[in-house]
């Protein structure tokens, strides 16, 4: 049965909770006078949640950091650093061919403070003018098409075109929390940090393939604020960093560390990729990434169980087409120990666990998927830098 999405403050609980009776349980994003601490899984009987149950299900589940978080409330200090001038910003917005989920991540944006950001909606490739004349409708926002299709192609556009100092990225499949853009940008008094990203949340978990892409390969990264630092970490080891669906970069990270590589990402072979792979130039450079809970957005989860597989295979592409592009490029030969130390103490036992038929297995078939993935890789990053050779030189 479908998960109801509850968004609940701590501090003012309703006695009862009534959700839809289609609902068997219910994913509670759990506030404290706004800031996201943490999360919880609740049953749902006859369309309820008792609110006894409710209260310590959500205070056990936050652990210390309620408390870590009412104490800093408390002593009113900010682990971000005092308040300073912020950078101006500019909102850019990736699409495909997708205007229903265009107009809802749309219509979240304007709900913003207006802090005196820029909109762009970088139309990457469209078979239609769709987008282009649903953005009419949205006079703040500037439209831009980019006709070489692909993801980074599209963000690198968006950093290129962009006015503001600082430009928070996030998908057309996404819907922006009214807080989103500010706490994305409150966290770049440190002139050392050139990328931030948020939590990702689902949207909906109304089908199977939803719940199973939440389970196995969630966006979000926690509810504790997080500084990475190549210095102190493994820059090579960004899964946990977060996602380009939620992002911000600064204008100046073109001259730092350089563009998104456009070999990499949705739309080309290589499939995905691109935003760990900046990751891993940022960190070398001796710059740092943050991860900011307060940055939340949500994010529509593939409905259909063939799409789920799909996605599982394209992470397995992209993730070996960036570790390939890392081998290759920067000549960093850890990657082929790294590619054995996922296999061995997670892709392998996973895949034990589901052939045995173990409770709580991910499903075979999403396993395989990304496992084949894996293996079409590294040639797929071949096939996407000679594909973007030859439009490179045609361009030319």
């Amino acid at each position: 049965m479908a998960t109801a999405i509850l968004d609940l403050e701590i501090s003012q609980l309703p006695p009862e909770i009534a959700v839809d009776e289609r609902y068997s349980k219910a994913l509670v994003l759990i506030r404290l006078h706004g800031k996201p601490i943490g999360q919880a899984y609740l049953p749902v009987v006859g369309g309820r949640i008792g609110g006894s149950e409710l209260r310590e299900t959500l205070m056990h589940a936050t652990g210390d950091n309620l408390w870590k978080n009412w104490l800093y409330e408390t002593l009113e200090w900010d682990e971000r650093g005092p308040v300073q001038a912020m950078p101006t910003a500019t909102v850019a917005v990736c699409t495909r061919d997708r205007p229903e989920d265009l107009r809802r991540c749309l219509d979240a944006l304007m709900k913003l403070p207006d802090d005196g950001q820029e909109y762009l909606v970088i139309d990457n490739c469209p078979a239609t003018d769709a987008s282009r004349e649903l953005v009419e409708n949205y006079p703040k926002v500037r439209y831009v098409r980019e006709d070489m299709a692909g993801s980074s192609t599209a963000r690198n556009r968006a950093l290129l075109e962009a006015k503001g100092e600082v430009i928070a990225l996030t998908d057309d499949d996404a819907v922006p929390d009214p807080n989103w853009l500010r706490s994305l940008v409150r966290n770049f008094n440190d002139p050392r940090v050139m990328c931030v990203t948020g939590l990702v949340m689902p949207l909906e978990l109304e089908t199977d393939a939803q719940e199973w892409f939440e389970r196995y390969s969630p966006h979000g990264r926690g509810y504790q604020r997080v500084i990475h630092d190549g210095a102190h970490c493994n820059p090579l080891i960004v899964a946990q960093i977060g996602v380009s669906a939620s992002m911000a970069l600064r204008k100046s990270a073109i001259d730092c560390v350089g563009l998104f590589d456009e070999a990499l990402g949705v739309g080309t072979p290589a499939k995905c990729g691109e935003d760990h792979e900046l990751y891993v130039r940022i960190l070398t450079a001796g710059y740092r990434i943050v991860y900011e809970p307060r940055a939340l957005s949500w994010h529509r989860h593939r409905r259909e169980w063939e799409d789920l597989r799909k996605i599982m295979y394209c992470y397995g592409i992209g993730v070996y087409a960036f570790w390939t592009r890392t081998l290759v490029k920067n000549r960093e030969f850890s990657i082929p120990q790294l590619a054995w130390g996922w296999f061995r103490y997670k892709q392998w036992p996973e895949l034990v666990a589901s052939l045995q038929n173990q409770p709580g297995c991910i499903p075979k078939d999403l396993l395989l998927a990304q496992l084949r993935g894996c293996v079409n890789g590294p040639m797929a990053y071949f096939a996407s830098r000679k594909r973007l050779q030859e439009i490179k030189s045609v361009d030319s």
